[in-house]
């Protein structure tokens, strides 16, 4: 694997002593979906593994029995709780609870920007190092499935597929990479997008 897309993962992301602003990138297009005022806080993890040959994003899919994003492709997270000193601590606790990733298991070094969720969460995604040899446990009352994709799927522009329907009176947009695996779209897909974008911004 080539050592320059490490280095410029590195440096495409916002270091962690730059945390992003607490405003969604996609702000403008919910806007006319959320209440004004503050979002309520959370935080996912993107684990970035580095196989011999490549870097691969790890994944998790929801359990069907979930009351929310039941079956759905997603990264580990969630809200942020009170004892939360910030969302990397928040994207930890929540990989720990999900995945039974340990944090000795990770090196976080990044923020991607924030994004907002019709749910009415503003998602801070943590990006960090996961060691090959990583130990998983999912919980099997949230994470159904743990996979990995290999970044590079998500750097061809010809997977992103973008799609147009109708929800809540008007036509919007949703994203979907193309993958022979479980579906990637959505939040997830946009947040992939996200890492692209500022991959692709830099040198």
């Amino acid at each position: 694997m080539s050592g320059a897309l490490v280095q410029r993962l590195a440096r495409a992301v916002r270091p962690l002593s730059d945390p992003p602003e607490a405003r969604g990138w996609n702000a403008a297009e919910l806007s006319d979906l959320l209440p004004p005022g503050a979002r309520a806080p959370a935080a996912v993890l993107v684990p970035i593994v580095a196989r011999a040959d490549a870097l691969s994003v790890l994944l998790t899919r929801r359990t069907d029995h979930l009351s929310q994003h039941a079956g759905q492709v997603s990264f580990p997270g969630g809200r942020s709780e009170p004892d939360d000193v910030d969302a990397v601590a928040t994207a930890l606790r929540e990989t720990l609870e999900e995945t039974g990733i340990s944090p000795g298991q990770l090196d976080p070094f990044g923020y991607l920007d924030c994004l907002e969720t019709v749910s009415g969460f503003c998602v801070t995604p943590v990006v960090a190092w996961l060691a090959q040899d990583y130990r998983a446990e999912p919980d099997p009352r949230e994470v159904a499935e743990i996979f990995e994709v290999p970044l590079q799927l998500f750097l061809q522009p010809d997977n992103m597929r973008r799609t147009r329907v109708q929800f809540r009176g008007r036509e919007r947009e949703i994203l979907e990479f193309a993958h022979a695996g479980p579906r990637i779209w959505g939040a997830t897909a946009m947040m992939l997008l996200n890492l692209v974008k500022r991959l692709d911004a830099t040198p």
